[in-house]
């Protein structure tokens, strides 16, 4: 074991979401920085985000093949399953090749057979669990590894008997820790006085979102010269920017108000979303775990809106543990539309002091040294299971 992180070679599997993703790449940032001798592998599929973002990062990629498991019999259960043996089998040769200290999993199915092949052959194992209610994946992994890493306290009910079950909270890219609220205004060139709303669905966007935005933007936002940046998912984009031009048009027609240049920042995409979570002050989002993890890092109050198809309804969970403990206000998807998010911004926005109350609950939640608690676990596990490993040359 080194003196700087204690490893030597690290391999990282995870993928399918940025949820997924993201959370290791920071993971990886976090050792580099502790120790810039130490060798990073990720593992995912072709399929998942992963092959997008990690080769960006210049860290090394391998792909196995890996689908998800269907319940009912069918000709995509054989699919399922001969990808599963073609995984389990590719996942042992990654591993036996790179003799790696320590094997992390950051969620998604790639997981199961990369972290299974590392117990197999008694090297050591940890899990990040992102949400509050475990998915299927981890809560098998969570009886195998000898560490799970969570980000809310009620998850340690779902890994019973783990010797090391720690509340790290979600590593967040360093990006996003440094968003400051002046040099993100000057950057989008947005108002100190202005009361900026952010609103995004995810790195895809979400066209139940946009379109509630536009209500708000016509209804509210508009008359009464506020800034929305609104993040639409590069497919949505064109349909969205007609939408908001025809709302634009119809307060103009109407007399009502005149529209000041800088009002709507409206963006498929925006790969500098620090200065969009510096500049806003209230966000309106999904509720995936790596999004509240980010938010509440840097103590922004939100509204959100469960995906209604997440697995085993995590984002409900984890909307529900922000609202109880007062960070954000909750509406169910089946409950969004334009007036109702209109007047749920529209009450907090006009009451500062709730906003302002809300923004300091989302503070206290926030984990912003997530990424070194992590490396600190994971230091502990591969201390305690070889104590004697020496650093190869």
């Amino acid at each position: 074991m080194n003196e700087g992180s204690g490893f030597v070679r690290v391999i990282i599997a995870g993928g399918g979401t940025g949820g997924h993703v993201y959370p290791g790449i920071s993971v990886a940032d976090a050792f580099k920085d502790k120790d810039k001798a130490t060798d990073i592998l990720f593992v995912g599929t072709k399929k998942g985000m992963e092959a997008e973002l990690i080769p960006k990062t210049g860290y090394p990629f391998e792909t196995i093949r890996v689908s998800g498991f269907q319940r009912k019999i069918s000709p995509a259960l054989l699919k399922s399953a001969g990808d599963a043996l073609a995984g389990f089998s590719q996942a042992g040769k990654i591993v036996e090749s790179f003799s790696p200290d320590l094997v992390i999993g950051t969620g998604g199915y790639v997981c199961g057979p990369v972290v299974g092949a590392a117990w197999r052959k008694k090297i050591s194992t940890m899990i990040l669990e992102q949400n509050v209610i475990p998915g299927v994946t981890n809560r098998l992994l969570g009886r195998l590894v000898d560490g799970v890493a969570v980000t809310y306290d009620k998850s340690r009910e779902y890994f019973p008997g783990r010797r090391q079950v720690v509340v790290t909270g979600n590593p967040v890219r360093k990006q996003i820790l440094s968003a400051d609220r002046k040099m993100g205004r000057e950057n989008l060139k947005i108002g100190e006085d202005k009361m900026v709303v952010m609103g995004f669905g995810g790195s895809i966007g979400a066209k139940k979102i946009n379109e509630a935005m536009v209500h708000f933007i016509k209804e509210y936002a508009l008359k009464n010269h506020l800034t929305v940046i609104l993040i639409t998912g590069k497919d949505k984009y064109e349909e969205t920017k007609k939408q908001i031009g025809e709302a634009e048009k119809d307060i103009l027609d109407n007399g009502k108000t005149e529209k000041k240049a800088g009002d709507i920042i409206l963006k498929p995409y925006l790969h500098n979303i620090e200065d969009a979570y510096g500049a806003a002050d209230l966000i309106v989002c999904r509720a995936g775990g790596i999004s509240l993890s980010e938010l509440t890092a840097i103590g922004r109050p939100a509204v959100v809106i469960p995906y209604p198809y997440a697995t085993n309804q995590h984002q409900d969970h984890n909307a529900r543990y922000l609202t109880e403990v007062g960070a954000a206000v909750s509406i169910s998807d089946g409950d969004l539309d334009g007036p109702c998010l209109t007047e749920t911004i529209k009450d907090l926005v006009e009451n500062e002091t709730n906003l302002q109350n809300m923004a300091q609950k989302s503070k206290e939640l926030g984990r912003p040294d997530a990424a070194e608690s992590i490396i600190t676990l994971a230091e502990d596990i591969v201390r305690r299971r070889r104590p004697k490993r020496q650093r190869r040359s």
